[in-house]
This record gives structure tokens, C-alpha cells and sequence, in this order.
């Protein structure tokens, strides 16, 4: 035995069987639970098989409790050694209610687990990366003492984020967003991509140009970057130790390449012997780290060949007695389907917060009180933080003495930075998942960001992580996480040359997210309200700006002061009428009492219902109105097919047809695109003529 062999073993004789112990622990789960969905007992399977080593690695260097983690699918291995137990998993596999990470809401393999610091994680690949951004930027602020009584554990003095992800991920686009930030601002990141050499079925050198994710990103600054046989689980911990020590003392984030083996196909819906050869899947059989570590513990002395079976037949018990256990498991109750859908703790349609405003001083304009709003909550809760593109009043602090400010593309955040400072109001890159999904890393972690989308028309790169990752992530982990953020976006058009690319409109996507909230105020008084509770809400709220309105002087309204809260769900009547109601939203609602004044001249008087929130919105007032007029018209500035206005027009008739006099009739925009010139957009838009002649032709039906 070399003197090297015997160091190793004085340091790591219990270790090296306590590490081979939990690499079979691994294996044997992921064998079990192919046979149990082989027989049809759980649903799906996807396996850590071959990752093992280095994930084992990274459970030693890495604290449970102490560090955070958003693990991805392939990590069981690094969830046993963090202290997640076969059972758990188990329970995750049949779905039953007390999975620990879902309450069998997600498929198993979605970690999840609260008391390890263990963010849920979600199908779509990569989104964790800004995340775990977010998390880390997070970490910093709250170990600033900048939140006055934060309570544990919200930041462990030499915390790390770990990421994980496997090859192919790193070709979505928020893995390179993430390097960029997380390198910019030196954060205590530790990315482990686990590299199999497939994404499903694309080889790792169709995926990555060079056929190696470590030679690409080797130029980011303050980033270290080693590569590592991952099937040798001593090799990984001297890698993994390295690059944690790196993000602990603070130079950077790290990113370890780990070579591993896949043994098995991608999942059980995939069959890799259709594009994988034979000599191929016989080579990496023979990496295989399993075989490879007891063979070194069998030839270093560590353990012998029967100290190895009784090791086997001890975890093929615990096994077998996790998978009896959770078999016998009960099940989500149907019931329970709507839970964590929305925040238990604060109902943002609560009477409650339909507060008397206490006026100050002259009218100002919506985007003045608007402005207003963020100064106050931000004084109010230092918890907030506000970022995105544009919104801080100049990047370069020296020259803050010499410039006015920039304060956002509307000046909606002007003099937040000034007043509250860089770490709390501050630019980001030209990147919108770069805003929302940072957002969503913080908010998990207890901060409460407000971040600005500057155009509406802007917001679909950040679609995916608002669909699937900030509405999602209280429900998906049965109410363990939670994301309360703001997006501030500016909406529609009106603008006499906005055209197509800043002046769309789109709400309607959003309001079909559960778990989102959706506010769109129209006018001053109203948005200074409803951004106060949106910003309190314990719900992610989408709150659209429609810019159209910014400035008008017809929508301004007196400072309300600093407790002045707008409950959701509460639409109001800005005009009372006995014919005809019109239920509309943003910009429209100007227009519509224009039109309506107009009506009264012929004698004809309008209800205009303003609904202030889309979702939820106030059926109560609505179905009120609809019975006292006996007709009704819903109008919104988006092109009119699958508009919002379906969903009212089609419970308006569905549940009020006996109170209805007339057909229930749509106003919207043209099925195109807002043109550049005055002409197209005149046309392409609804305008007072287009109202008015609906409410005409209602009420006179």
C-alpha cells in the first residue's frame, strides 16, 4: 500500500463506506422505483443512475441547512447525503400526500425540502440558474443587516448557492444570463453540471460547440472552472472543496464540469438503445462508479467483500422498508387541489383594505403617484428591493452629483436610488428572464422585490419563468415556498407612434396563470392604492402601467398618503347608469365616459364599470349591474377574438341570461397590429365612435 493510500485511509476510512454506502442507497432507489412503475404502482422515473460519485461529493462539502440548494432532477444521490430519506423519496414516487417536496403534486426526482434549504424545483430546464442568482444576491443583502430582525435562518455568514444541471441545459439561454450576473456581481455560486455526454438523445457535442460547456465559459471574470471525472468520488470532493472555499471567501462564483456516465435511458419514456450503440453504453458500463469505488475499497483495504454484501443487504432492506411504508401512504385528498393556489395568510380582497384616503396637497399624475407608492413601501419595508432596466437614477454613483437622474423609461422610480440607496434600487442587463427570475430567487428567500419590465411588448423572454416558476412555485411545493413579487410593466397603446412594438397589450395570458394576481389601474389616485397592496400582497402580481395614462391630466388624483390600500377584486362604478353597463379596464375607461356622455344626449344612460383588477375580478359588481341594466357591453383595448372580454361575456350569458335583455356585446381591436402611423393605429384601436356605437346598438336591441 503506497503512503498515499494510507493518508487517504487515516483520513477517510469510515468515510470512503459511508460515501459508497449512500452511492448504492441512490442506485438501488432508482432500481426500485423502475421496477415499481414497471408494475404500475408509481407513475414516472427519471434516475440519478451514474451521477452518484460526484453528487456524494458534493453532499459532503456542501451544509444542509446552511447553504441553499437548487438541485436538479438527476441529484438524488446529493438530496440522501443532505439528509432527505429513502422514505421521503418513496413518497414522492406514489404521490402521496406526505411527499415532503410536492404532496404529490410534481413528479418525483422535483426536490424539494424546506428544512434543507432546498428550493422546489420544476420541469423546464435552466430556470433554476437565475434563481439561484437571486437566492445568492439575496443571501448578501440580508447578511448586510439591512433588514432589521430578518428571521433565521436568513443568512449564514459564509453561505453558498448550489446549481445543478446536466450539459444540455447549459444551452438555454438563462445559464449564460446567470454566469454574466453572478460573475459581474462575484457571487458565492457553485455551479455543478453534471455531464452525461446526452440531453435526451442529443449528444453533448451537437449541443455545445467544442463539446465542452468548461472550455466556454473558462473566459468569465472571477469565475474558477475545473473539470472532474464525476465516477471518481474522491477526485469530485478535492474538486468541490476547492470551489466551494472559492465562493465562501467571496472571490467568485465556480463552476465544476463533471464527466459522469447515464446507464439508463433519459427516463422511463425514453429508450436510449435506439440511438446509442452498443460499444457505446458497454464503455460507460465499464465507468460505472459503483463498480469502480467498491473495487477500490476492496483493493485499499477499506472494506471486504462480505463487509460489502452485508452493506448491500442492509440497504436493500431500507429500501424495501421505505417502498412498504410509503405503498401503504395515503394519497392527495381531491380536495386539496385548490390549496396554495394563493397565499392563505393575506386575502388582498379583503375589506379590510379599502382605506379612506387622507389627500395631500395639488393632483398629481398617475405616474407621479405612482412614484409616491415605491418612496413610501420602501421607507415602510426595507425588505423591498427594486431593480430592471433603466430604473435607477444613474449606475455610476460618482456622477450622481452631476446628473438629474434617469429614475426609470417613464420616471416611475426617479430619486428611489438617490433616497434608498444602490443595494436596494439598481440597473440590471438588457435581459427580462435575467429580472423576473432573480426576482423570484429573492422573493423565496424572504426579500421583496418590485422589478420593472419597461414595455409590455418586452415581456415574453420572461414568459416561461412567470408561467411555470413564479405563479407555480407555492402551489408545485404544496405551500413550503412561497414568491411574492411585483412586475411593474408598461401596457398598451394610444400613443400616436408606438406601433407594433410598444403598444401591445396581452392580458389575457396572464390572467389564465392560477396563482398569479393582475392589476391595471386607470387612473392616479386608483394606481397609487392598488400598487400599495400589490406590493403588501403575499402573492407574485402583475401589475400593468398603461402609459397612454401616465400623464393625462383627465386621470390625476391627490396623494392619498401612505396607508392608502385598494382591495383587489373591487371594481368601481365611475358612472352610474340604468340602461346599459359597460365593463371595461385601462385606457378605455376614459374613453367609455366620453362615449357615455355622449349616449346621454340621446337619451340613454350607461353604467361604466371600471374593474381595476383582472384577476380576481369583481363578478359581484358586475352581476349587480348586468341585473339592474339588463344589458351590458364588455370592452378592452386587445384585439377582440379570445380577448378578456370572453370570459365575462361568456359568464354574463352563462349565469345571467334570465336578467338579460339583450345580447351581450364585445368591443375590441382589430385582429392585427397596432400601425406606426395615426391613421392605422385610429383604426386598429377602439375609439369613443366604436363604444358609443355598441352602446347604441345594445340598448336599443
Amino acid at each position: 500500500m503506497t503512503p498515499t493510500m494510507d493518508r487517504r485511509l487515516r483520513l477517510h476510512g469510515a468515510t470512503l463506506l459511508s460515501m459508497y454506502r449512500t452511492m448504492l442507497l441512490s442506485r438501488r432507489l432508482d432500481d426500485k422505483e423502475i421496477q415499481l412503475k414497471r408494475q404500475n404502482r408509481v407513475f414516472f422515473q427519471i434516475s440519478g443512475a451514474g451521477h452518484e460519485a460526484v453528487l456524494v461529493a458534493a453532499g459532503m462539502v456542501l451544509k444542509p441547512g446552511h447553504d441553499w440548494f437548487y438541485a436538479y432532477y438527476r441529484d438524488r444521490a446529493l438530496m440522501l447525503h443532505l439528509g432527505m430519506t429513502p422514505h421521503e423519496m418513496m413518497l414522492a414516487a406514489v404521490g402521496s400526500q406526505d411527499d415532503p417536496s410536492s404532496g404529490g403534486r410534481q413528479m418525483p426526482s422535483h426536490w424539494s425540502h424546506p428544512r434543507l434549504n432546498v428550493v422546489t424545483m420544476s420541469s423546464p430546464t435552466g430556470t433554476q440558474f437565475l434563481q439561484a442568482v437571486g437566492c445568492a444576491e439575496a443571501g448578501l443583502y440580508l447578511g448586510s443587516g439591512r433588514v432589521p430582525g430578518a428571521p433565521p435562518p436568513a443568512f449564514a455568514g459564509d453561505e453558498v448557492v448550489y446549481c445543478s444541471a446536466g450539459e444540455g441545459t447549459t444551452s438555454e439561454g438563462e445559464f449564460w444570463e446567470s454566469l454574466n450576473t453572478a460573475s459581474n456581481g462575484r457571487l458565492p455560486l457553485v455551479y455543478l453540471i453534471e455531464d452525461n455526454g446526452y440531453a435526451i438523445s442529443v449528444p453533448v457535442e451537437v449541443q455545445t460547440a467544442g463539446g465542452s460547456i468548461s472550455k466556454l465559459v473558462s473566459a468569465f471574470p472571477d469565475l474558477l472552472v475545473r473539470e472532474v471525472d464525476g465516477c471518481d468520488p474522491l477526485a469530485s470532493l478535492s474538486v468541490l472543496t476547492e470551489a466551494a472555499a472559492w465562493c465562501r471567501s467571496r472571490q467568485g462564483p465556480a463552476l465544476v464540469h463533471a464527466h459522469v456516465i447515464r446507464p439508463y435511458s433519459h427516463s422511463l419514456s425514453d429508450n436510449e438503445a435506439l440511438y446509442r450503440a452498443a460499444s457505446e453504453r458497454e464503455a460507460d458500463a465499464k465507468r460505472d462508479p459503483l463498480l469502480l469505488f467498491s473495487r477500490r475499497l476492496l483493493e485499499e483495504g477499506v472494506a471486504s467483500p462480505g463487509q460489502l454484501a452485508a452493506l448491500r443487504e442492509e440497504v436493500d432492506r431500507e429500501v424495501a422498508a421505505a417502498v412498504d411504508k410509503a405503498l401503504a401512504a395515503p394519497p392527495p385528498p381531491p380536495h386539496s387541489a385548490t390549496l396554495h393556489v394563493y397565499s392563505p395568510a393575506f386575502d388582498p380582497t379583503s375589506g379590510g383594505l379599502a382605506r379612506e384616503p387622507v389627500p395631500q396637497g395639488d393632483p398629481k399624475t398617475m405616474v407621479d403617484l405612482l412614484n409616491a407608492c415605491l418612496h413610501d413601501e420602501m421607507a415602510r419595508d426595507p425588505r423591498i428591493v427594486v431593480f430592471g432596466q433603466d430604473v435607477a437614477d444613474c449606475s455610476r454613483e460618482a456622477s450622481l452629483d452631476e446628473v438629474k437622474g434617469k429614475g426609470g423609461g417613464f420616471k416611475g422610480t426617479h430619486n428611489l436610488q438617490r433616497r434608498h440607496g444602490s443595494h436596494r434600487v439598481y440597473n440590471t442587463p438588457l435581459a427580462e428572464a435575467n429580472i423576473v427570475d432573480r426576482a423570484i430567487g429573492m422573493a423565496t428567500r424572504g426579500l421583496k422585490p418590485v422589478v420593472e419590465i419597461q414595455f409590455f411588448d418586452y415581456i415574453w423572454p420572461a414568459t416561461m419563468q412567470i408561467r411555470n416558476e413564479l405563479a407555480l412555485i407555492r402551489w408545485r411545493s404544496n405551500g413550503s415556498f412561497k414568491c411574492p413579487a411585483v412586475i411593474r410593466v408598461t401596457y398598451g397603446g394610444y400613443l400616436q407612434g408606438g406601433a407594433v412594438y410598444h403598444s401591445q397589450c396581452g392580458e389575457v395570458v396572464f390572467t389564465h396563470v392560477p396563482g398569479l394576481r393582475v392589476v391595471i389601474p386607470s387612473n392616479a389616485q386608483d394606481a397609487n392604492g392598488l400598487l400599495r397592496t400589490a406590493i403588501r400582497c403575499d402573492d407574485p402580481v402583475l401589475f400593468l402601467e398603461h402609459k397612454h395614462l401616465y400623464r393625462q391630466t383627465h386621470n390625476k388624483g391627490v396623494y392619498p398618503g401612505p396607508d392608502y390600500t385598494i382591495p383587489f377584486g373591487k371594481a368601481k362604478v365611475a358612472r352610474e347608469g340604468r340602461d346599459v353597463t359597460l365593463v371595461t379596464f385601462g385606457a378605455l375607461v376614459h374613453r367609455s365616459l366620453v362615449a357615455a356622455k355622449q349616449l346621454a344626449l340621446e337619451g340613454v344612460e350607461a353604467e361604466v364599470l371600471d374593474l381595476r383588477t383582472l384577476s380576481p375580478y369583481d363578478w359581484h359588481a358586475v352581476s349587480a349591474s348586468v341585473r339592474k341594466t339588463g344589458r351590458v357591453v364588455v370592452a378592452h383595448e386587445d384585439s377582440l377574438s379570445w380577448g378578456y372580454g370572453a370570459e365575462i361575456a361568456a359568464r354574463v350569458a352563462g349565469e345571467l341570461f334570465e336578467h338579460l335583455d339583450a345580447p351581450v356585446r364585445r368591443v375590441g381591436a382589430l385582429d392585427t397590429f397596432v400601425g406606426y402611423h395615426p391613421s392605422l393605429e385610429d383604426a386598429i384601436l377602439p375609439q369613443v365612435e366604436t363604444i358609443a356605437a355598441a352602446l347604441r346598438e345594445t340598448a336599443r336591441y
